[in-house]
């Protein structure tokens, strides 16, 4: 059964209705996430090992595709896309982008129903045209997308999907391998942040409340993320169901180079900051992640003396928790606990964020100042603080 034909069942537990935004597409979730990669083989056995997602689907030279491969992975409701150019492609962009800015993610991609009037209603309001509508056919049915520009070389693609039955879509073939690690137990894409320049925040998050209906759930300033040393704002926008929830950074003046800073000399531009993605047993996944090599940010000790003082009562074991390094914040609708890996390559750009939400709707502020701390040690470390 096609892994799509289910989408329609899932339930993101955390739903919640924001009447403050004008849902006028609307979006029903995240479809998948594109990475450009040097080494798309290489990446897909990474992902695979480090954080057990599970083959799906492939485009190469074997399905017709001359200009670039495809490993397409899943793990629950989440499906990342890994693309590397083929030499003498017509589609130099790509060796661009990888060039410009190494591995990184070029498209969120976003499950409609009618991908043709997002790009109509989403142009209309001020939005440059990426992809106009497109219908790609096989055997298994018609996919529709059609896409937008966002911060830096990041993309929207809209897709509609609802008369496909292949395994991802047209020109990918179901890729199935005998080595599929056991899955750690990621659900979702909780939220996606970008981390845009000096001055940007609110234009990017007036461009997803114009173009694309968003309402701005929440703003932290410089002295809600800050340091002694460094320091940020961001506001986090979401679509009127909840299920897209893309946080904006940008830098703020600070005694000493930020982590944002950091990342934008070293994408040399604006671009997805971290993915988090959420799971059901924080401490489960950490501790499978952990065992396959993942490498998570060092959180002192200290910080555990006197985190109950701060959010009360919880379920997990206060031990276990620092063991494995993860924060635990608390809002007026229950607490919350994530974690934070290392940058997955070698330039200090893309990391993931592991979330597990215990009725908690925020975003760990109370956490700040301690991953902040942990992030400008590492900065230390590289030499760019």
């Amino acid at each position: 059964m096609s892994n799509y034909k289910n989408i329609q069942n899932f339930n993101y537990g955390l739903d919640k209705i924001f009447p403050e935004a004008d849902d006028f597409l609307p979006l029903l979730g995240t479809d998948y996430v594109e990475f450009y990669v040097g080494n798309a083989k290489q990446a897909a056995h990474y992902y695979r090992t480090a954080f057990g997602f599970q083959t799906l689907a492939y485009a190469g030279l074997e399905t017709g595709i001359t200009d670039r491969t495809s490993y397409v992975l899943v793990q629950d409701k989440i499906r990342i896309v890994l693309t590397t150019p083929m030499p003498n492609s017509e589609n130099n962009h790509i060796f661009e982008h990888i060039e410009k800015h190494g591995d990184g993610v070029k498209v969120v991609a976003l499950w409609v129903d009618d991908a043709t009037k997002s790009w109509e209603e989403t142009t209309k309001r001020g939005a440059k045209s990426y992809m106009k509508p497109t219908k790609e056919r096989d055997e298994h049915g018609e996919i529709v997308r059609a896409g937008i520009h966002t911060y830096g070389d990041t993309v929207h693609v809209f897709v509609e999907r609802k008369n496909y039955k292949g395994p991802f879509m047209p020109k990918f073939e179901a890729w199935k391998s005998p080595y599929n690690p056991k899955d750690v137990g990621l659900k979702y894409i909780d939220h996606m942040v970008g981390n845009v320049g000096w001055g940007e925040m609110n234009v990017w998050a007036k461009f997803y409340a114009d173009t694309m209906g968003f309402a701005n759930l929440i703003t932290f300033d410089d002295k809600d993320i800050s340091t002694q040393y460094t320091a940020l704002m961001s506001k986090v926008m979401t679509n009127g169901n909840g299920r897209v929830k893309f946080p904006i950074n940008e830098p703020a003046e600070g005694k000493k180079k930020s982590q944002i800073e950091e990342y934008l000399d070293f994408y040399n531009g604006p671009g997805v900051q971290h993915i988090a993605v959420a799971t059901n047993n924080i401490l489960e996944t950490v501790k499978a992640m952990t065992s396959r090599g993942v490498e998570f940010l060092y959180v002192p000790g200290s910080y555990y003396d006197t985190v109950l003082d701060r959010v009360g009562d919880i379920d997990e074991d206060l031990t276990e928790l620092k063991e494995l390094g993860i924060l635990v914040d608390r809002d007026d609708e229950g607490y919350l606990l994530q974690i934070f890996t290392k940058p997955l390559t070698d330039r200090p750009t893309l990391f993931f964020e592991i979330i597990q939400r215990k009725g908690a709707q925020s975003f760990g502020k109370g956490n700040f100042k301690a991953l902040f701390e942990s992030i400008e040690a590492e900065q230390e470390r590289r030499g760019t603080l």
